[in-house]
């Protein structure tokens, strides 16, 4: 028998991966499945950004750079952040790592000690209270409800703060519901966390996909919560870069450090391509997002009023990011296509058993009796997959 450290065996996979890895098996089989699982646009990534990262190869420039990222894309997000922000940050505030999520990781390892725990509002996204536990933290799960559109109280919140409290969580877009906290509900926050000196860990990764009013950045709110904060951010998303990993962060010059030093061990610099590629994106023209934001706002407006007309399930209108969560609750206890439904996972595997379609089990994010669909695909996709869906509930 093999040997495991209880800290790697106490971290669940990601249910995300799990159902597009089952989900891509399937449509290798050959069979006819439909997929609402994946957190990537179904863009390619702008021209322009290619034919840079195409330039780049072509110039030998693919040697190793700094391990927190080259000057020119940090200065390219300084301009960002100060462009989209107006916030004011220098090189040194800044640390290029592969990926988001692979940013996320590093701070939690640069600010938590063992037993710290960190808020995070549920539903979240699944990878943060695992990597607050890959960190030696103890994640603190702030339950939230779908009439108060997934959002938390202040009370709550300083219910759960303890003096071994180290940050919250704010996810504005949300990954997965959607929700975009607004600017006088991040001051309310902000107010709490410097009343109480938390760090707000501030992932930003869906900014510009908001369908409505421009979101807020928690650190633009004062010099007090700027210095507590750290942003979260990337390429990925915004751009369709989802396969270059490329993430960043922002923060005080001693954190920036901090998490420089711990990826200068784990991993050296991110991909040398791909950041010569993100400078190009982040200085570049905004049309082709622009109308990639005009193709999923067109898609969630057909799949909430369409999915909301569907006897038995329900869903709030997601304000930004590329998802929303269907609520089953009405559904448990029903048998459907010979399969008793009992929680998210039994209607997330029944569903694709039974009728092909892929969506993500509420479970993982936090969030049983509900489950996520990705309304990044075709609007054949999602057309089709809600033609299964009443058909599969009404057997």
């Amino acid at each position: 028998m093999s040997f495991i450290a209880k800290k790697a065996g106490s971290i669940s996979p990601s249910s995300t991966l799990a159902i597009d890895s089952k989900f891509k098996s399937m449509k290798a089989q050959g069979l006819d499945v439909v997929g609402f699982g994946a957190g990537e646009p179904d863009f390619d990534t702008p021209q322009h950004i290619k034919e840079a990262a195409i330039a780049a190869i072509m110039e030998g420039k693919t040697k190793y750079t700094p391990a927190s990222g080259t000057l020119e894309l940090k200065e390219a997000i300084c301009r960002k952040l100060m462009r989209d922000n107006g916030l004011c940050y220098k090189p040194e505030n800044i640390v290029v790592s592969n990926g988001a999520k692979h940013s996320l990781v590093n701070v939690f390892m640069a600010i938590c000690d063992p037993g710290d725990e960190v808020i995070i509002p549920a539903p979240y996204w699944v990878s943060y209270p695992e990597m607050v536990k890959l960190a030696d933290g103890v994640p603190v799960i702030l339950t939230t409800t779908e009439e108060n559109g997934f959002k938390f109280s202040i009370e709550d919140l300083e219910a759960a703060i303890t003096p071994k409290t180290r940050a919250i969580v704010i996810n504005s877009p949300s990954n997965p519901t959607g929700m975009i906290y607004t600017k006088e509900e991040l001051a309310k926050i902000a107010s709490v966390a410097v009343k109480n000196n938390i760090y707000v860990v501030s992932d930003e990764i869906y900014e510009h996909l908001a369908y409505g009013e421009k979101p807020v950045s928690i650190a633009s709110l004062g010099d007090e919560i700027r210095d507590l904060t750290i942003i979260v951010n990337g390429v990925s998303k915004t751009y369709a870069m989802t396969g270059w990993r490329i993430g960043y962060t922002a923060s005080k010059a001693d954190i920036a450090k901090a998490m420089s030093n711990v990826q200068s061990h784990a991993t050296s610099n991110p991909n040398t391509i791909a950041q010569v590629a993100a400078v190009c994106a982040l200085d570049g023209p905004m049309e082709t997002i622009d109308m990639m934001r005009a193709a999923f706002e067109e898609r969630r407006n057909y799949m909430v009023e369409r999915m909301n007309s569907i006897e038995g399930v329900s869903c709030l209108m997601p304000g930004g990011a590329f998802y929303v969560m269907m609520n089953i609750k009405k559904l448990f206890g029903r048998e459907i296509a010979g399969c008793k439904i009992e929680t998210s996972d039994d209607f997330a595997n029944a569903f694709l058993e039974k009728a092909k379609v892929a969506v993500v089990p509420g479970s993982g994010f936090g969030a049983e009796g509900y489950v996520r669909w990705s309304y990044a695909t075709s609007m054949e996709n999602i057309k089709e997959g809600l033609d299964r869906l009443e058909k599969f509930l009404a057997e």
